[in-house]
């Protein structure tokens, strides 16, 4: 049996155990942070080829390829819920179709910057990925 067997469906911990508490109102800006990279990263990347983001799991110390639908639906269920449920990753997924978050943020503010450099008026347009 491997951790994303759910026949039942997701494993929230018992039924005893009180639910997560709801996310704080930074917490939930953040969430919302990231559904927006999130799309900015998908409309990017996804015409070359790359079909998702790679997350380490510190469950079970293992990558996961999350696909761009199921890591909106993961985001949008930590809004709703606090928490996420178990999905069934991709089956025998290539490495090479996923990037890190990190990469795709690097290669949105890449773009960005290519964009600013090129605007006609010289004038910055915009905001980058990450950009705190």
């Amino acid at each position: 049996m491997s951790p994303f067997d759910d026949a039942l469906g997701p494993d929230f911990g018992s039924a005893d155990q009180p639910p997560p508490p709801p996310l704080t109102i930074e917490e939930r800006a953040g969430v919302l942070d990231d559904l927006a990279e999130l799309e900015v990263f998908r409309t990017l990347l996804e015409p070359t080829g790359i079909k998702g983001i790679v997350v380490d799991c510190p469950d079970c110390e293992e990558e996961h390829h999350v696909d761009w639908a199921l890591m909106q639906a993961n985001l949008r269920q930590l809004l709703d819920e606090g928490q996420t449920g178990r999905h069934e990753p991709p089956f025998e997924p290539d490495p090479d179709d996923y990037v890190s978050w990190d990469y795709a943020s690097g290669y949105a503010d890449g773009v960005a910057a290519l964009a600013e450099r090129d605007e006609p008026s010289g004038q910055r347009t915009g905001r980058h990925a990450r950009e705190d």
